[in-house]
C-alpha cells in the first residue's frame, strides 16, 4: 500500500528563490526511506513540507490516499524527531515522552502503557525518572525517538538526527535505529542525513537529490551504488568519489571499448549500438575497483601521495587541484610506491560508461 505519494511538488521561497522542483515520488508502506545529498539540495525542506511545517508552492502531497496539502501537520499522523532532540529541560524522560498523550487528552492507562511500550523498545526503562540533562547525547535522542513512538503516528520522520553526536556515538545509535525499524516492520520512516554510510546501511531505498533540488535516482542502496544513473550520482555515492576518464567508443555490441585521450583501452560490460560508435564519453571507475597489474592496463601514471590506512592504503596521482587527478584504494598495506610509476586496471563488470553526464545503462 502506498503510504506517501508526491506528485509535481515544487517549493520556491519568496516568489523567486527555487529549491525544490518536480520531485515524484510514492513511499509504501513499511519501508524506511532515506532523502540523501549535498547540502542546500532541499532535503530537509522537503522533510518539513511533509511534516506540514512548511507549505507546498505546487504538486499535491497524499497521505494514505488523501489530499493533505492543507491539512496541519498536527493532524497529519506524522511524529518527527529532530537533530536538536527538543527536550524539555524540566521534565523527566517519563513526563517527556508522554506529555503529547496528555495533551491529546489519553487515559492514564494508555499513557503508561504508551510509554513502558516504547521504553522496552528503546531499552530506556531504567532511565525513565531521570532528567535530561543527567543522560548522554545517544539516551537523549532515544528518548525524542520515544517521544515519538508513544504517537503511534503513521510515519516517522528524522530529519539529521545523529548529527549532534560523535563519531562513535553515531555508530552506536545508528544501529539503534535499524534495530528500532527491524522491531517495528509495518512503520513508515523517512530519514533525512548528509551521510552516506548511514543512508545504505539504514535505507530500504535512497532519494537521491541534485543540488538544484530534484531527483536525481531512486533506488536501494546498492543499485545507486553499482548502477548510478549519472555522473553526480556515481560520484556522491562512495567515497573517495568516482574517477571520470574521458575518451571515445571504440567497438560496440555486448561490451563496450573505449579508447581513452591517453591511448589507452578500456573494456566495459556496458552495451552498446553500433551506431555509438565513435560516442564521446567518460569511462568511470571506482577507487576501490582498481587493480595494480604488471600486465594489460587502463591507467599508467606516478604515485605523488599515499595514505596507508592498515587496511586499505590510497594512491594519489597528480595534485589535489589537479582536476586531472586519480585516486585508487587498495586493500592492504602497499608501502613504498610513493614517487614510483603504477599500472592499474579494472574489471569489465566495474567499468562504468557515461555520455553527456548520463549512464549508457538508463540511456
Amino acid at each position: 500500500m502506498t503510504e506517501i505519494k508526491l506528485t509535481n511538488v515544487e517549493k520556491i521561497f519568496g516568489g523567486a528563490v527555487k529549491i525544490l522542483e518536480g520531485i515524484n515520488l510514492e513511499i509504501e508502506s513499511g519501508e524506511l526511506i532515506v532523502l540523501l545529498g549535498p547540502s542546500g539540495c532541499g532535503k530537509s525542506t522537503l522533510l518539513r513540507m511533509i511534516a506540514g511545517l512548511e507549505t507546498i508552492t505546487s504538486g499535491t502531497l497524499e497521505i494514505e490516499g488523501q489530499v493533505v496539502n492543507d491539512v496541519p501537520g498536527a493532524k497529519r499522523g506524522i511524529a518527527m524527531v529532530f537533530q536538536s532532540y527538543g527536550l524539555y529541560p524540566h521534565m523527566t524522560v517519563r513526563k517527556n515522552m508522554s506529555f503529547a498523550l496528555e495533551l491529546a487528552k489519553k487515559s492514564r492507562e494508555e499513557i503508561n502503557a504508551a510509554v513502558t511500550q516504547a521504553a522496552r523498545i528503546l531499552q530506556m526503562e531504567p532511565y525513565l525518572d531521570r532528567m535530561p540533562k543527567t543522560l548522554s547525547g545517544g539516551q537523549r535522542q532515544r528518548v525524542a525517538i520515544g517521544r515519538a513512538i508513544v504517537r503511534d503516528p503513521k510515519v516517522y520522520l528524522f530529519d539529521e538526527p545523529l548529527s549532534n553526536l560523535d563519531a562513535a556515538l553515531r555508530v552506536a545509535t545508528r544501529i539503534e535505529i535499524a534495530q528500532l525499524k527491524e522491531s517495528m516492520p509495518d512503520s513508515t520512516m523517512i530519514y533525512v542525513t548528509h551521510d552516506q554510510v548511514e543512508a545504505m546501511t539504514l535505507a530500504s531505498r535512497i532519494v537521491l537529490l541534485t543540488p538544484e533540488g530534484r531527483i536525481g535516482q531512486v533506488g536501494r542502496p546498492l543499485e545507486l551504488y553499482t548502477r548510478p544513473k549519472s555522473e553526480f550520482v556515481a560520484q556522491f555515492i562512495g567515497s573517495p568519489a568516482m574517477n571520470l576518464l574521458p575518451g571515445e567508443v571504440v567497438g560496440t555490441g555486448e561490451k563496450t571499448t573505449i579508447r581513452l585521450e591517453t591511448g589507452r583501452v578500456a573494456v566495459s560490460s556496458v552495451p552498446t549500438r553500433s551506431s555509438e560508435e565513435g560516442l564521446k564519453v567518460n569511462v568511470g571507475v571506482r577507487p576501490e575497483d582498481w587493480v595494480k597489474t604488471n600486465g594489460d592496463y587502463i591507467f599508467e601514471g606516478k604515485v605523488s601521495f599515499t595514505e596507508e590506512l592498515g587496511e586499505m592504503t590510497l594512491l594519489h596521482f597528480g595534485r589535489a587541484q589537479d582536476k586531472d587527478t586519480l585516486l585508487a584504494k587498495l586493500p592492504g598495506i602497499h608501502s613504498g610506491v610513493q614517487g614510483n610509476t603504477v599500472k592499474l586496471t579494472a574489471e569489465p563488470p566495474k567499468v562504468h560508461v557515461f555520455h553527456e553526464g548520463v549512464s549508457l545503462y538508463y540511456r
